[in-house]
């Protein structure tokens, strides 16, 4: 059953174990038994609670009138109510070519960049991006994720990324510049790193999500946008919210960024004021080049 939560979630739900354990020692009641009050204040606890003593947790009418009390106290609201229009960093990217002539950190990040936006990926997803699962096509480069991420479950396809070659605007040819970032990377690439992204710095190795965040966020602000505002997550509210605003379907959508046919995620949580999966970066790149 551990094995079934990411890290991130055991790390935030082992907060609420300790208190709910401590709430029970103090008062002398059963850690498994959610007779009487149930404990909690905020959503996450709810959702720890639920795991442990089941559903019912957060199905009863004083746990979500409490919540509801929480709420009008300590108001929480979407991160963003607005997202930033890759256009904008799309062309400013445009000016960093020729691909091959950029010092090994620019290319890095114009690649991490143009992967985040035509593919609406998480940075976990970029960051397990494997040199054998690559398969370059004279339409474009296509990208296997093996690896397990946050969406993986059983009976759920894998993410299969698609970069096209946008040979209206080579500058911002996102399969071009994977190409190229893998002729400059070559000769430096230790045999022992299958990972596509690797540090910029020697003795170079497998980038964390965390360089690849920051490369995002350097990109970002380069470009003009307020990263005291917008994380490098925020390229999936840009991307998705961009595609929807181009007349993309919201199952195009769902299935590019990783959601189920079902998910209400991006409707509530990404879509923000400003096809097939094949054609989604596509579409976002010609935002791009339409100030060309």
């Amino acid at each position: 059953m551990l094995a079934s939560l990411s890290n991130n979630t055991i790390q935030q739900y082992n907060v609420t174990f300790k208190l709910w354990w401590q709430y029970c020692s103090y008062n002398g009641h059963n850690f498994f038994d959610c007779s009487g009050a149930a404990y909690g204040s905020l959503n996450s606890h709810r959702s720890a609670l639920s795991m442990l003593l089941g559903s019912n947790v957060g199905s009863d009418d004083r746990v979500k009138r409490l919540l509801k009390g929480v709420f009008k106290l300590k108001p929480s609201f979407p991160k963003y109510s607005s997202t930033w229009d890759p256009q904008v960093v799309l062309n400013h990217v445009s000016n960093w070519y020729p691909n091959r002539e950029l010092t090994r950190e620019k290319l890095t990040k114009k690649l991490v960049i143009l992967l985040a936006l035509c593919t609406a990926q998480r940075v976990q997803t970029l960051s397990l991006v494997k040199l054998e699962n690559i398969s370059i096509n004279p339409s474009g480069i296509n990208i296997a994720i093996k690896d397990i991420i946050k969406t993986s479950a059983a009976g759920r396809e894998q993410p299969s990324l698609f970069l096209p070659y946008f040979r209206e605007n080579e500058r911002i040819c996102p399969a071009k510049t994977l190409e190229d970032y893998l002729h400059v990377t070559r000769e430096d690439r230790p045999a022992r790193v299958s990972n596509l992204l690797i540090t910029v710095k020697r003795p170079y190795r497998s980038a964390t999500a965390q360089s690849i965040s920051r490369w995002i966020k350097q990109a970002l602000s380069e470009s003009g946008v307020d990263v005291a505002a917008f994380g490098a997550h925020s390229t999936r509210h840009a991307a998705t919210s961009a595609a929807a605003a181009a007349g993309v379907s919201i199952d195009t959508i769902r299935k590019a960024a990783g959601w189920t046919n079902t998910s209400k995620v991006f409707a509530k949580f990404y879509h923000r004021q400003i096809i097939d999966n094949n054609n989604f970066a596509q579409l976002v790149l010609n935002q791009g080049d339409s100030a060309f």
